[in-house]
């Protein structure tokens, strides 16, 4: 996410300082016209705009800790005054509050925008943000959001835009079984799954889950991740606990958790959240047909017709 979101504000004129921890991306960030900091310390002395997408609770609240030290450490640069984070992120409201509290005592204004879209739509800057935090900090930002985002919607105060992201993963997690459900039916009955897929999706029953892991699940072929399942199982467990702390019940969502857990029982954690069609297929005892070998005439070559 972050380095597709990067490219974007490179390629829309703005200057971009990178940092993450993993030298190899701080090298393509390099390669793609940015400049590489040394530490998330650096970045935040060293833009007036700071983007933040990390993989946990305890990475935001280090980068917090980090960014809100920053002015006592004079020799390594200093926090810009009304310096404002876009924090894209999705985690525990809790934990981004507490991080909003790090960084207020520095001076910096904190903004929950997590985002909807996976890591292909955000290299297709097919993304949308959830923005929510103060007016002011937001529209200051927005030019920066619209650089790198398809939308951005202002969805109310700080939180409002977690609130609004556990909302539309509810509603992916939900989507993502049934599309895998619907089509395991579909090969179950004899039908050819692809074009099941390419009818079903051009009328009432289509949605963006179905039509971004459809193809996927067709093909019985997950490793070309658009969000692991061992990431969203991360996303599962703030939404539920979102969930009951503010006494609503989501039986549908509950209802899919336990085949993302067992996708995950079954070694798929590095494979997409669409592997669940895998797990839907063995409880149907469905196989899929093997692979046909057609010989070409000369015998020159082997064309694979299905993956």
């Amino acid at each position: 996410m972050g380095s597709a979101m990067a490219g974007h504000i490179l390629r829309a004129g703005y200057p971009v300082v990178g940092y993450d921890v993993l030298a190899a991306r701080r090298r393509h960030h390099v390669r793609a016209g940015g400049t590489a900091a040394r530490s998330a310390r650096e970045v935040v002395s060293r833009a007036e705009a700071v983007i933040t997408s990390l993989p946990s609770a305890s990475a935001l609240l280090a980068v917090a800790a980090e960014l809100a030290g920053a002015p006592r450490r004079r020799r390594q640069g200093s926090v810009r005054p009304g310096t404002v984070v876009i924090e894209t992120s999705t985690l525990p409201i809790a934990t981004k509050e507490k991080a909003r509290a790090q960084l207020a005592a520095a001076g910096v204004t904190l903004l929950d925008c997590p985002l909807s879209g996976t890591g292909a739509q955000a290299r297709a800057k097919d993304l949308v943000v959830y923005v929510s935090g103060p007016r002011a900090a937001c529209r200051r930002v927005a030019p920066i959001m619209a650089a790198f985002a398809r939308a951005h919607y202002y969805v109310g105060p700080f939180g409002a835009g977690s609130k609004t992201k556990f909302v539309a993963n509810l509603l992916v997690a939900i989507h993502n079984v049934a599309a895998a459900e619907a089509l395991v039916l579909a090969m179950k009955a004899g039908l050819d799954p692809a074009l099941t897929l390419q009818v079903v999706a051009d009328g009432a029953g289509s949605s963006r889950i179905l039509q971004l892991r459809g193809p996927m699940m067709a093909r019985g072929d997950y490793s070309d991740v658009t969000m692991k399942l061992d990431v969203w199982q991360k996303d599962m467990t703030v939404i539920a606990e979102f969930a009951r702390q503010i006494g609503c019940p989501t039986p549908l969502f509950a209802t899919t958790a336990p085949f993302y857990t067992a996708a995950l029982a079954s070694g798929r954690g590095a494979e997409d959240t669409g592997a669940v069609c895998a797990v839907l297929e063995e409880l149907a005892h469905f196989r899929r047909p093997r692979r046909r070998r057609n010989i070409s005439p000369a015998g020159s070559g082997i064309i694979l017709r299905a993956k």
